[in-house]
């Protein structure tokens, strides 16, 4: 396919693990997040500035070709990691289950840095409750209209 275009797509990506249960440990966050990697690595233009995450939870930030569907993109990268970490593990049951949704926010290269260091510190972010909403979130916040027309 011709690359006839130039893009600056940066999203940061997050999801919980079914039910948030706190599944995400270090051997299977290991797995997890080498399987994630490779999957970006072997998308043609798509680039991995970080990923980090919680027991409950992953995120990323990367930067992705305007040919990529962003919804598929994400269920590949959902679907290999879970796949990579329970194929060997079959024996003892699912170890790695992800909830259907995420979240998905585009931000500019400006705000990279900013981003990146986020990602890299959720734990710290977390125990001390500064977390960003925005970056958190894996479903849309529906406003109240109880009593709007």
């Amino acid at each position: 396919m011709s690359h006839n275009y130039y893009s600056e797509i940066n999203l940061h990506i997050t999801w919980h693990i079914k039910d948030s249960l706190p599944m995400l440990t270090l051997p299977v966050q290991q797995v997890a997040y080498r399987s994630i990697r490779q999957r970006i690595i072997d998308t043609a233009g798509a680039f991995l500035h970080a990923i980090g995450g919680t027991e409950t939870h992953t995120h990323l930030a990367v930067s992705v070709p305007p040919t990529r569907v962003i919804s598929e993109f994400i269920g590949q990268l959902k679907g290999a990691s879970c796949h990579d970490v329970n194929k060997p593990l079959a024996q003892r049951g699912k170890q790695l289950q992800w909830q259907a949704g995420y979240g998905v926010v585009s931000f500019g290269t400006g705000d990279l840095e900013w981003v990146r260091e986020y990602i890299q510190n959720q734990r710290e972010h977390h125990t001390r409750s500064r977390v960003h909403d925005r970056l958190e979130r894996i479903t849309e916040v529906v406003a109240e209209t109880k009593g709007t027309p």
